[in-house]
C-alpha cells in the first residue's frame, strides 16, 4: 500500500513532462486510477494519495467498491456495460466511458430519467481497429449515433474513448490517438445538441504518455499505480 503513493507521484511527473512535451498544462490532465481486481485497501490508498478518479470495468465489482469508499471520489465505468445493468450504473457510477450503442444510451437516458439525474457525462467508445475481443462502435458509426441522441436529454456526451491494440512500441500506437482526436474535432464541427466533446479517454500504463502527447484529457491508469493485478 505504501508504495501506491510513490507510483501515483511518479504516474503524475510522468504525465507532467508529457505535457510539458506538449506545450499543455497538465492540470487539464484527468488521472483515473483503474481499480480492476484491486481490495479496497489500495483505493484508499490511491485516494489518500490524491487521486480523485477511480476507473472500474464491471458494475457488479464497482457495487460493493462504491459503497465502501463512498463518492469521496468520482467513479468511470472503463468496461463494456450491458443495457441491462444500465440502472445500476447510473446510480453508483459518476462518468460511464463507454457508450457504444443507441440502445444503449435510450437505456441509460431512462435509467437517468428514473434516478433524477439531470444529465450524465458519458464518453463514446470507438473501436478503431475493429478488434472483435475490444467492445466500441466502429468509426463510420460515430456521427449517426451522435445524431440519434438528440433527445436523449439527460446524456450528455463529453467526448470519445479509445483503447487501441497494444503494441510493444508506445510510440507505435500513437497514430490511433491521432486518429480518435480527429474524430473527436470532426464530431465538434457538427455542432450537435448534447455533444461537447471537450474529453478524449485514451492511453493507459504502457503508452498514457504518448497518449498526453497527442491530446488525451483523461488516462486510464492501473498496472502503473496498483502494480500487477492479482
Amino acid at each position: 500500500m505504501e508504495r501506491i503513493a510513490e507510483r501515483v507521484t511518479a504516474v503524475r511527473e510522468r504525465i507532467a513532462a508529457a505535457a510539458a512535451r506538449a506545450g499543455r498544462d497538465p492540470a487539464g490532465i484527468t488521472l483515473v486510477a483503474v481499480s480492476k481486481a484491486f481490495p479496497l485497501e489500495a483505493i484508499r490508498a490511491a485516494a489518500a494519495s490524491g487521486v480523485t478518479d477511480i476507473g472500474e470495468n464491471r458494475v457488479q465489482e464497482a457495487v460493493p467498491k462504491v459503497a465502501a469508499v463512498g463518492r469521496g471520489v468520482r467513479w468511470h465505468l472503463v468496461g463494456h456495460l450491458q443495457t441491462n445493468k444500465a440502472k445500476t450504473a447510473i446510480r453508483h457510477f459518476d462518468w460511464i466511458q463507454t457508450l457504444d450503442s443507441l440502445r444503449l444510451a435510450e437505456a441509460l437516458h431512462k435509467a437517468a430519467e428514473a434516478a433524477g439525474r439531470e444529465a450524465v457525462p458519458v464518453l463514446v467508445e470507438v473501436n478503431l481497429e475493429g478488434e472483435a475481443s475490444k467492445a466500441g462502435l466502429p468509426e463510420a458509426d460515430l456521427l449517426p449515433l451522435l445524431r440519434g441522441l438528440a433527445t436523449h436529454l439527460r446524456i450528455r456526451v463529453e467526448g470519445l474513448m479509445a483503447i487501441p491494440p497494444f503494441l510493444e512500441d508506445p510510440n507505435a500506437v500513437r497514430p490511433y490517438f491521432a486518429r480518435l482526436r480527429a474524430l473527436a474535432e470532426k464530431a465538434r464541427a457538427e455542432g450537435l445538441p448534447h455533444v461537447r466533446m471537450v474529453h478524449l479517454s485514451m492511453g493507459m500504463s504502457h503508452d498514457f504518455e504518448v497518449a498526453v502527447e497527442e491530446g488525451a484529457t483523461m488516462v486510464r491508469v492501473g498496472t502503473a499505480i496498483f502494480g500487477p493485478r492479482p
